[in-house]
């Protein structure tokens, strides 16, 4: 079981220096956390316990580094910052302390082990788990990206998988030292591990990536005698072309990687359950274009090797056609005796005149509006605005109510999105205060009512975009089941219709929205 970001024991020989502020089981932190087990110190020498927050009667990691003082600065700093970012993707960061001679960040418990533990136990993950964990990991990069902040220590070890296999990312950095566009290139590097069992980035590492951070003991990529690393398809059987595609561009420094966004949007795409592969599309997007084309962080055009196989299969087909009308067909000659088309080493290109797929992104938002049909107090439609302004820190919420369901004053509130202009939508998020709520969204042609009145008629003619997600156990919503690809979206409803506890102990229900996206195109 791991619980340090590192996914890494630290070596027998390199203990703590130090034993004054060392921690003992049974030991309360703070007058809260109880210390129940030491699990196993990482390989920057911290202490990892178990332990038990007393106060609310949960499981709790404990990381623990003394002295504390100057030396534990960037631990409690990228604490900080972290506990800042809510996400289910992401490990929750409770709690970060300084005490001089030992300084200690709590943090969530995930029983489960990293990715490093899993592969090197179980074997390279099938493809559609591989996507499903790299999906995961760029989903909880968006959110940290889209506070301007940087992971900057993405690696096997730090994407751990819960036994129920929620797949989570820890031990966020902050020494600056990284970038954005780093972090995406590691997802490249958890799909290459995910996929092969081998890290790409041991002989030029990224930020981070060096042994004296864990990393020595992860198979080296195999390479040619130039260095470059071998494709996931040569390296093992049965890894989709699309996918070999993807990971080897996010790994080559030539090629500009997306942003995080669009990267968990194609991972999205792309992460379908196993027994509904019948339904897979044509492929990847490629983040290549060629020069004519319109740029966009995932080019749809394909790229150089899509448009050479397409033209590769068509020349197949037609010298197979000719074949199959020489030797079948009703013309009653002797197919012995009459030529027939042969195959030629090289097959002339063909235009691929396949219509190119367009480029999922985040969509703007025209206007955001709440909608309150059934209340006859009309003091909950302030700060709308707040739910697409980009930040985490603020946004709309509701009043404080004695049940979950609006204390029966209502059958629920929504809020109603104004994308501007129709668009195929492909998924709708919302980023709210605690888990617990239940949701759906709507879309319809009304537009919003200029009265009160109105709302109720609203709600009416709107209609449910697949299933709702009942007493969701997290708080960042993700709606992508039930869109229609032929059709075009333009007026959106987030409809809640029940409301999380709070947490304050009062016993009240409440909700805040922090923050809408659409995916689309």
């Amino acid at each position: 079981m791991t619980q340090v970001g590192e996914g890494q024991e630290a070596e027998e020989s390199a203990p703590p220096v130090m034993t004054f502020g060392a921690p003992t089981a049974g030991e309360i932190l703070a007058e809260r956390y109880e210390l129940v087990e030491h699990i196993n110190n990482d390989s920057a020498g911290r202490l990892v316990w178990r332990g038990v927050d007393v106060v609310l009667r949960r499981p709790v990691a404990v990381v623990m580094r003394y002295p504390g003082g100057d030396s534990a600065t960037e631990m409690l700093q990228a604490a900080v910052a972290a506990s800042r970012v809510i996400h289910p993707n992401l490990v929750g960061v409770y709690d970060a302390i300084d005490e001089d001679d030992r300084a200690y960040v709590v943090r969530e418990w995930v029983d489960g082990q990293s990715l490093r533990e899993q592969v090197a136990a179980e074997g390279p993950l099938d493809p559609a788990r591989a996507t499903a964990v790299g999906n995961a990991v760029a989903s909880a990069l968006a959110a940290v990206h889209a506070t301007g902040m940087v992971h900057g220590n993405v690696h096997p070890g730090t994407a751990m998988i819960s036994d129920e296999g929620r797949v989570v990312l820890a031990d966020a950095r902050t020494d600056g030292a990284d970038s954005q566009e780093n972090d995406v290139r590691a997802v490249g590097g958890i799909l290459y591990f995910a996929l092969t069992g081998h890290w790409p980035h041991n002989e030029a590492p990224l930020h981070g990536a060096t042994a004296g951070h864990g990393r020595a003991a992860i198979p080296d990529a195999v390479r040619d005698a130039s260095g470059a690393i071998a494709a996931p398809r040569q390296v093992r059987a049965g890894v989709p072309a699309y996918l070999d595609d993807l990971t080897m561009d996010l790994l080559d420094p030539e090629i500009a990687p997306p942003s995080s966004d669009v990267l968990a949007a194609e991972l999205a795409r792309l992460d379908i359950p196993a027994d509904d592969h019948f339904l897979e599309s044509a492929g990847t997007l490629r983040f290549t274009a060629e020069p004519d084309d319109d740029r966009s962080p995932l080019a749809a055009a394909g790229g150089r090797k899509v448009a050479i196989g397409i033209a590769g299969l068509l020349a197949v087909a037609l010298v197979g056609l000719l074949i199959g009308i020489s030797t079948f067909g009703g013309d009653g000659k002797d197919p012995g005796k009459e030529p027939v088309a042969q195959p030629t080493a090289s097959a002339p290109a063909v235009e691929d005149t396949t219509p190119a797929a367009a480029t999922v992104r985040k969509l703007d938002i025209g206007a955001v509006k709440i909608v309150d049909p059934d209340s006859r107090k009309r003091d909950e439609l302030d700060d709308a605005d707040k739910v697409t302004d980009g930040s985490l820190d603020e946004g709309w919420e509701t009043q404080s109510y004695t049940t979950a369901k609006f204390s029966n004053y209502k059958s629920g509130m929504g809020v109603w999105i104004d994308l501007g202009a129709p668009h195929t939508v492909k998924s709708v998020q919302a980023v709210v205060s605690a888990s617990g709520a239940t949701a759906q969204i709507f879309a319809g042609s009304a537009t919003f009512p200029s009265s009160s009145s109105g709302d109720k008629q609203l709600v009416k003619s709107y209609k449910p975009v697949g299933d709702a997600l009942e007493q969701y156990d997290g708080t960042t919503m993700t709606f992508s089941n039930g869109f229609n690809a032929d059709q075009k979206y333009r007026y959106l409803m987030l409809w809640i219709t029940e409301l999380p506890q709070k947490e304050d102990g009062s016993g009240k229900y409440k909700i805040g929205v922090q923050e809408i996206t659409v995916q689309g195109s």
